[in-house]
């Protein structure tokens, strides 16, 4: 039995995910985990809106599959081990960047992205499935239903892969019982956005381009997208002239006869399915006048790439860290 989804993603997000074996197990080896584990336990049952209605969930997960992009990334920094895990930004081993090393004592099977063996969930026995940013389709939605665990999936009113890294959270930290967790997370990581910002006054009223150089060619993201959103806490705003084409979807293909729309203050280059070496020997690129006066930030680092697409609690923290210097010497 495999899922199959109808609407593909861009480029900039096909990263195919392999199988591999293995289990995990929930909670941590903190000794202050009974206790912990009895105030979750306290604050089921919880109900969740979702785009395909209200889940109830009627007691504390222990087998949780995590199968929307980054929602194991979020579990894990809300202390949580998923059994299943989908690796959406091909990382291989545990699926998780250098913010998450070693937070799992079990690795998780890893299963697909936009194609999923429904048997291979079943075999996990999941007692709660995550799908909170994926393509929001019902035929996926009603394919997980089917095996009759609670499925949160995208928030109501939301769209296909754009669910905020804040949506992300309030609904992952519902559903695991860690409110409070996910209330302190998203309270250190917006005042680490505040603090970044004020001490980077250069960066308020900023323009900035987020383009991707991928095996198909060039594109560029527009707001809704977590990388704009990030440049956008920083206090840079979307090229104007890219955010003009914005659509019903995160990210925008722009032909050579367009990439002139890649110039702002500082163009941001991240690398799908391309090398450095592509972009710096792309005549046409190198043309356009931001990149020929050196405001251009690489974003060739695979560590810093993954966390800045994360859009996740833990990987934006890291990537904060990693990409100011990055941007602050761009801008110059």
């Amino acid at each position: 039995m495999r899922l199959t989804l109808g609407r593909l993603l861009p480029v900039a997000i096909l990263s195919a995910a392999v199988a591999l074996a293995g289990c995990s197990t929930t909670g941590t080896d903190d000794s202050s985990e009974p206790a912990a584990s009895s105030t979750a336990a306290a604050q089921f049952p919880v109900t969740i809106p979702t785009a395909f209605g209200d889940v109830t969930i009627s007691k504390q997960p222990s087998r949780v599959v995590a199968l929307g992009w980054s929602d194991a990334d979020v579990a894990l920094s809300l202390g949580v081990q998923p059994v299943g895990a989908s690796d959406w930004m091909a990382l291989g081993g545990d699926g998780q960047g250098p913010w998450n090393t070693g937070k799992y004592t079990t690795a998780p099977k890893l299963l697909g992205t936009l194609e999923i063996d429904m048997e291979q969930v079943a075999a996990l026995k999941p007692d709660l499935i995550l799908d909170t940013r994926s393509s929001g389709e019902k035929t996926r939605y009603d394919q997980l239903a089917k095996l009759g665990v609670p499925v949160v999936d995208v928030p109501k009113g939301g769209e296909q892969y754009l669910t905020t890294w804040e949506q992300q959270l309030d609904m992952i930290g519902k559903a695991l019982g860690k409110q409070t967790e996910a209330a302190k997370l998203k309270s250190d990581l917006d005042a680490k956005f505040t603090s970044t910002a004020q001490a980077n006054p250069k960066f308020n009223g900023a323009t900035a381009s987020a383009v991707a150089r991928t095996g198909d060619g060039w594109g560029a993201y527009v707001s809704g997208d977590g990388r704009v959103d990030f440049l956008q806490k920083l206090g840079f705003k979307n090229a104007p002239a890219i955010e003009k084409l914005k659509t019903n979807n995160f990210y925008i293909p722009l032909s050579n006869e367009q990439l002139d729309l890649a110039d702002a203050d500082v163009t941001v280059v991240f690398l799908i399915q391309a090398t450095l070496d592509q972009v710096k020997s792309d005549k046409i690129f190198q043309a356009v006048p931001s990149v020929k006066a050196g405001h251009v930030a690489y974003m060739d680092n695979k560590d810093i790439s993954t966390a800045f697409s994360s859009n996740s609690v833990g990987g934006l923290s890291y990537a904060i860290d990693k990409v100011t210097p990055l941007l602050a010497g761009a801008l110059g």
